[in-house]
């Protein structure tokens, strides 16, 4: 049980009120907050009625002494009672008084001795409980005499400043049973006044910081973006956040060359020659894991709004998740999606992540939370970071898609331990340049941060939680808007992308307008390959077509994929 709070001080003066206990009387309900007054102190008026004890009968009157005594009536007439007379006492009624006076006096000084022994000489008149409110029922009925301050309007201009003793009866009338409302103690809300009043005061730096933190970056805007394509309006979210009509129906033609490619058994390849494509498709990638590259093909139609519960293309999302959940390895760490590579883990539980956000179908929750089990279990313990295989020292690529998976926990409301991203923020510290405007590859050697590990790097910082008013994030997006997209580079482009759209403002239209139009104009337009990119980068050569082409589509997907991190309307100021 709390103790009680520090000792108020006496508004009337003379010390502090000793106050026991919480209100009410014992085995009451309804009535907190109202103090119980313990009784010490001397002097004054008592604030109780002190218990009588019976006095020592005195010895019965000899018949000659008897006299008849009638007691008056109320209303009597005079005329018809006998004349009455003062009555003398007799010497043994004198006796018997001086004998109670004396008894009474010798018990009053032995508890005046005690009370003084034990209160340290208070005076009584510290012992005043003071109410706001009337007195409840219980409380007045448990109390023969309690000790009230009366407000000084209510007083006598006189007795302005004194106490007032008020008894209360101990027989009360039968009182109606009436729920009273519940008044926090008085105690307890100068105790929380204090708290409030000692706290440090926020400096400007923290107040601005609280308004700057990244709170946005949910998904919601992809439901809006394939509600308004349902209904037929071109004035979606996307194109009031900066795509066109262009470049939604680049979007479109995307997922049509995807579905085009997707196997029988719901997978993708890299080497999208060995499906249906049968060869028509140049630039096959090299890859080796199907839970990759099936993975790196859902999230396009994810970002534009379509799951396997809704949308045209509900049966190919159903398909491609089925086959994902014929690659799970059930581990004591989780589930493995590795199929050789970290890469490929990163990639499927942020899709198992995303589909299981925007439905709430909860036969992808077990998924989805296996699969982030087994990024926790795979990250480098001393230095925070992921690589190709589980506990290896952590590059920032492979890092960056294990943040995202994490990332996208978070928006699904999964189990994130904060560790974790604690530790990963640790790794990004052994891999920045310029305190954090730059990053290279691996916290090993003195490379240099190239334009990709940079942009991976601020993305990473921003869902770790850094501020708009950051030094090094400001500088690292001056870079990026220096730098602009690049032509073959889609693996920059599309971490750039998504920095300058969180950052917004000036930095991000500019390196829009470039980006959309520039894929817009490159899409393939002819053949089997129309609705695809390939930019001959040798990273893409890895991945092939099929990379470039998902790549391509999210990178137009930017305006409702995630909501802006550092959307004004996102924050939350708590009171």
């Amino acid at each position: 049980m709390p103790q009680p709070p520090p000792l108020p001080t006496n508004p009337l003066g003379g010390g502090a009120v000793e106050l026991t206990g919480v209100a009410g009387v014992a085995g009451k309900g309804g009535d907190e907050g109202l103090p119980e007054v313990a009784e010490t102190g001397t002097g004054g008026s008592p604030p109780k009625a002190l218990p009588v004890l019976p006095l020592c009968p005195a010895p019965p009157p000899k018949p000659s002494e008897q006299r008849e005594v009638i007691p008056p009536m109320i209303g009597e007439d005079a005329d018809d009672q006998p004349r009455r007379r003062w009555w003398l006492p007799t010497r043994a009624e004198v006796a018997s008084f001086l004998v109670s006076s004396v008894f009474h006096t010798a018990v009053f000084l032995a508890l005046g001795a005690i009370v003084v022994a034990t209160g340290g000489g208070k005076s009584i008149s510290n012992l005043v409980a003071s109410f706001t409110e009337p007195l409840s029922p219980e409380v007045a009925a448990g109390d023969p005499e309690v000790l009230m301050v009366v407000p000084e309007s209510n007083r006598p201009a006189s007795d302005a400043g004194e106490v007032a003793h008020v008894s209360v009866p101990q027989e009360q009338p039968e009182i109606p049973q009436v729920v009273l409302p519940q008044e926090k103690p008085r105690q307890a809300a100068d105790s929380q006044a204090l708290a409030r009043a000692t706290q440090p005061v926020p400096r400007p730096a923290d107040l601005l910081e609280a308004v700057d933190a990244p709170a946005g970056g949910g998904l919601e805007g992809r439901a809006e973006r394939l509600r308004a394509r349902l209904s037929g309006k071109g004035d979606g979210l996307g194109v009031r956040r900066g795509a066109t009509g262009l470049s939604e129906e680049a979007v479109e033609r995307a997922l049509r060359w995807l579905v085009a490619h997707q196997r029988d058994d719901g997978s993708w390849n890299f080497d999208h020659t060995k499906g249906l494509c049968q060869g028509l498709c140049r630039n096959p990638g090299t890859f080796a894991s199907t839970t990759a590259s099936t993975a790196i093909a859902l999230l396009p139609f994810l970002g534009a709004g379509y799951t396997h519960q809704e949308g045209e293309h509900r049966e190919v999302v159903k398909r491609g998740f089925y086959y994902l959940s014929t690659r799970v390895r059930i581990t004591a760490d989780g589930i493995d999606l590795q199929e050789g590579s970290m890469y490929s883990q990163g990639l499927a539980a942020i899709a198992f992540c995303e589909v299981y956000a925007m439905t709430g179908d909860p036969a992808m929750k077990d998924l989805a939370q296996g699969a982030i089990d087994f990024i926790v279990h795979a990250q480098d313990k001393k230095g925070g970071g992921w690589r190709y295989r589980p506990g290896e020292p952590g590059d920032t690529t492979v890092t960056g898609w294990e943040l995202m998976a994490l990332k996208s926990a978070e928006m699904a409301k999964l189990k994130v331990p904060r560790s974790v991203i604690y530790l990963a923020e640790h790794f990004l510290d052994t891999v920045q340049r310029e305190s954090g405007a730059q990053y290279g590859y691996q916290a090993t050697g003195r490379n240099k941060g190239t334009h990709t590990t940079t942009a991976i790097g601020l993305l990473c910082r921003m869902y770790t939680g850094w501020t708009r008013s950051r030094p090094a994030l400001q500088r690292g997006v001056g870079y990026l808007s220096k730098w602009g997209p690049s032509e073959d580079d889609m693996y920059y482009n599309y971490y750039a992308t998504q920095v300058l759209f969180h950052w917004g403002g000036r930095a991000w239209e500019p390196w829009n307008r470039r980006m959309r139009d520039f894929l817009v104009s490159t899409q393939a337009t002819a053949g089997h390959e129309a609705g695809s990119w390939h930019f001959g980068h040798s990273r893409n050569d890895v991945g092939g077509r099929l990379f470039n082409t998902a790549m391509g589509a999210m990178i137009l997907e930017v305006y409702y994929r995630h909501m802006p991190l550092y959307d004004h309307k996102a924050f939350q100021v708590e009171p």
